[in-house]
Order: C-alpha cells, then sequence, then structure tokens
C-alpha cells in the first residue's frame, strides 16, 4: 500500500463534526473547538464577509 492511499481523501479518518448551517460533513475531527463548516459552506461565508468592508 502507498503513502497516498493510507493519507488520500477516500482515507478513513476521525469522525468528522457536521456543519454548523447545513448539517454535512466537516473536514474537522469531531474534537475540533471553534464554528466547523462544509467546504461549501465555509467558502460561501468567505464570499460574503470578503465584501462587508
Amino acid at each position: 500500500m502507498s503513502e497516498t492511499e493510507a493519507t488520500g481523501p477516500g482515507a478513513a479518518g476521525p469522525p468528522y463534526a457536521d456543519c454548523v448551517l447545513c448539517r454535512e460533513p466537516t473536514e474537522y475531527p469531531e474534537s475540533y473547538r471553534g464554528v466547523t463548516l462544509c467546504p461549501v459552506c465555509e467558502w460561501q461565508e468567505a464570499q460574503r464577509t470578503a465584501c462587508s468592508g
């Protein structure tokens, strides 16, 4: 087994926290402290805050 197979996107990881907005799994472990957003909601939030001077 190569190193990429063990650590690639399909690799089994820790239980992931749910997004606080849409309840989809995030890239953050459940033990992460703070707001957890999925990649889609994280991108949308970045777009909203980038334009609000």
